[in-house]
């Protein structure tokens, strides 16, 4: 039998393996595979207008007091990091669980940003940044010259 039967794709591990860890892997919550579980990167979305950039970063289940923003020169890094604890204690024993997971992406601001007048705003699980423009790089809206 070969092992290629028995692997899921992207694994490198036989997915037996995940039958005999499942009470394991349910356990401390990881629902796959103890061996891949996948690093995440929260999504970004930017867009751009007349009067400034949008950035959209998707980070549900989050405070607005755990994330991290800050510009050095033309880098805009933002960052988050969390810590949970739990602890069940039934009639035989105690289980604790220690969660950590941070982020950390960083952006280079176009020349055109006004670096003093960034706003963020945390709602309904995504981190959205206004960066707004400044004036002399604006577009202007486009006029036709009559020739004489």
């Amino acid at each position: 039998m070969s092992n290629q039967a028995l692997t899921k794709p992207g694994e490198r591990m036989p997915a037996f393996f995940d039958d005999f860890f499942k009470p394991w892997n349910e356990w401390f919550g990881s629902g796959g595979s103890l061996w891949n579980r996948p690093l995440t990167v929260p999504a970004v979305n930017i867009t751009e207008n007349n009067d400034n950039y949008q950035v959209s970063v998707a980070v549900p289940g989050m405070k607005k007091d755990e994330f991290r923003i800050d510009v050095d020169g033309s880098l805009l890094t933002i960052s988050c990091e969390k810590e949970e604890n739990k602890e069940e204690k039934e009639k035989n024993f105690t289980r604790k669980e220690f969660n950590y997971s941070s982020f950390s992406r960083s952006f280079n601001l176009p020349d055109g940003v006004s670096q003093d007048k960034i706003e963020a705003k945390y709602e309904n699980g995504v981190l959205k940044l206004t960066l707004p423009r400044k004036e002399e790089t604006k577009k202007h809206a486009a006029k036709q010259i009559a020739v004489k």
